[in-house]
């Protein structure tokens, strides 16, 4: 019953969360190297594209989480019940992000993952103006891919929460 409920209040914050973004400055037009200040990592500025370019190569709905900033439903992403060993890219970069090894179920209703396959797949940016500061996660030619928390397992306390289209499974041989 408790899982119940706290899925319902998740699925009713993200509502909100995602209106909030979509309705926010921070989510049109944004330049990846411009809002909020980079934690960790390197953006790749030869796999910078500009938006028409990204429009032709993204579908609607990627074009919106990476270049947007937008937010998948939760319990929406065809990648959040992949059980396969693998490895989950970048659909933007087609650079490996993170291995199956690393994901585990949140109960948040996004892809979670504890750690990147290494401490340079990903940029960590501070994201801030949206009522709370949070860490925002892109990979390295501007995408925006989800959010990192502290509060995931050990042993690495970290909570990667990724939205599925923003990924691609590649499973292994």
């Amino acid at each position: 019953m408790k899982r119940i409920i706290y899925g319902i209040a998740i699925v009713v914050t993200a509502g909100f969360i995602f209106l909030k973004l979509e309705n926010s400055s921070i989510s049109k037009n944004r330049v990846p190297e411009t809002v909020g200040s980079v934690i960790s990592g390197a953006f790749n500025q030869d796999k910078f594209k500009s938006e028409a370019e990204w429009k032709k190569i993204l579908t609607p709905e990627q074009y919106h989480i990476l270049r947007e900033a937008g937010t998948e439903i939760p319990f929406t992403g065809e990648l959040n019940n992949e059980k396969r060993k693998g490895t989950y890219f970048s659909v933007g970069c087609d650079k490996p992000l993170f291995r199956s090894e690393q994901k585990y179920d949140s109960g948040t209703g996004w892809p979670s993952f504890w750690a990147p396959i290494d401490e340079n797949a990903l940029v960590l940016r501070k994201e801030t103006g949206l009522g709370d500061d949070r860490v925002e996660v892109l990979d390295t030619c501007g995408g925006h891919l989800g959010h990192v928390f502290d509060d995931g397992p050990e042993p690495s306390g970290k909570r990667y929460c990724m939205n599925s289209v923003a990924l691609k499974f590649v499973p292994d041989e």
